[in-house]
């Protein structure tokens, strides 16, 4: 493998080895604690225009596998790794991860110091700005400085056009800020027929489709840079049917709903994480990829109520509305990976639509 060069915005250098394309790129630098799970993580949109360092040692001990992606096409701009598994299988058709960001021009670092690289991300308390480059010199940090990373990365990870993903069951519209397959499979196990359209749709043009609910999925970046009409949909369809937000969607339900969010020192990346679920006093555990929270003291208790909250800093990680059928949550409840003992969030939602027939 060639030498490569992850290189930071302050002049710092982490010499490795390459692997995955041999492509120049730049985006903010993020670590991720998840012991396992790499694919789903690869091809999360959440990662959209960000370089991710994985804490594990040893990465790509097992192959590509066909059923798990979180995305067909992903955005990651690329891949750090203490140690790379050439992963082999008996399998001809199963890609090694090297092949496979081969593939789709996503390079990656081998053989670096990732502890040195998350403690630095750890003191500066904020994601950097970074590139993985073939020599670390003063063209590749004006190259690096020069770089202006787009604020709009749910503009270039939603869908553009509308898509079913049939089913037998309650119709479902899916909004898609950066949708994980995680969330239709879940509402797949449950026999839903969905429909996922742009973050751009109306609420004219989602009631016009009748549906039994929607879902305001996960996605990356800062909720105050998704446009305002978002808000005005969500304020018009949390009035009429059942509502279920995650991640990204459950910061924009919070905003529509008069609180506010803000950015959080060091971005939340890995599973097993301890969630408070109020209601039961019970401690669950999730995957969370987050950089942004909503602010406790900005939530309207006449509004809304706290249902969730993060057992290591306190952070609100669900709300429920107090007089609509809506509700959200910080965490991915499909896990994907991580555990899937809150996916029965999905059978709340269901049983919440459920019910609304009956008394129609």
């Amino acid at each position: 493998m060639a030498a490569r060069y992850l290189i930071f915005e302050d002049g710092s250098v982490f010499a490795g080895e390459g692997f995955g394309s041999p492509a120049v790129t730049f985006g903010e630098v993020v670590f991720n604690t998840s012991m396992t799970g790499y694919q789903e993580i690869i091809t999360n949109q959440i990662y959209n225009n960000q370089i991710v360092v994985f804490t594990q040692p040893n990465i790509g001990s097992y192959g590509i596998q066909r059923n798990i992606y979180e995305t067909i096409v992903p955005t990651i701009k690329g891949v750090i790794v203490r140690s790379l598994s050439d992963a082999t299988t008996d399998n001809d058709r199963q890609l090694t991860l090297d092949k496979y960001l081969q593939q789709m021009n996503i390079p990656g670092i081998t053989n670096i110091d990732t502890r040195a690289v998350v403690h630095k991300l750890r003191k500066a308390g904020r994601p950097l700005k970074g590139s993985i480059v073939p020599v670390p010199d003063d063209h590749a940090f004006d190259q690096l400085h020069a770089t202006v990373l787009t604020n709009q990365q749910v503009a270039q990870v939603s869908t553009p056009k509308p898509y079913p993903n049939p089913g037998t069951g309650l119709s479902i519209v899916v909004i898609d800020f950066g949708l994980k397959h995680g969330v239709l499979r879940e509402l797949s196990r449950r026999k839903c027929n969905i429909t996922v359209l742009p973050y751009t749709a109306t609420a004219d043009e989602i009631l016009r489709l009748d549906p039994d609910g929607v879902v305001l999925s996960s996605g990356p970046g800062n909720p105050q840079n998704v446009r305002k009409s978002v808000l005005e949909m969500i304020r018009t369809v949390q009035t009429k049917i059942p509502l279920f937000a995650i991640g990204l969607g459950h910061e924009l339900f919070g905003i529509a709903n008069g609180t506010s969010v803000k950015p959080i020192p060091v971005e939340h990346h890995g599973m097993n994480h301890p969630i408070h679920e109020i209601i039961t006093d019970h401690i669950v555990y999730a995957t969370q990829g987050e950089g942004y929270i909503i602010d406790r003291n900005s939530v309207d208790r006449s509004q809304l109520f706290i249902t969730y909250v993060d057992m290591i800093d306190g952070s609100v990680q669900g709300l429920r509305h107090r007089r609509y059928p809506a509700f959200s949550v910080q965490f991915f409840p499909d896990g994907a990976p991580g555990p899937d003992e809150t996916d029965g969030l999905f059978d709340e939602f269901i049983d919440t639509m459920n019910r609304r027939e009956v008394h129609r």
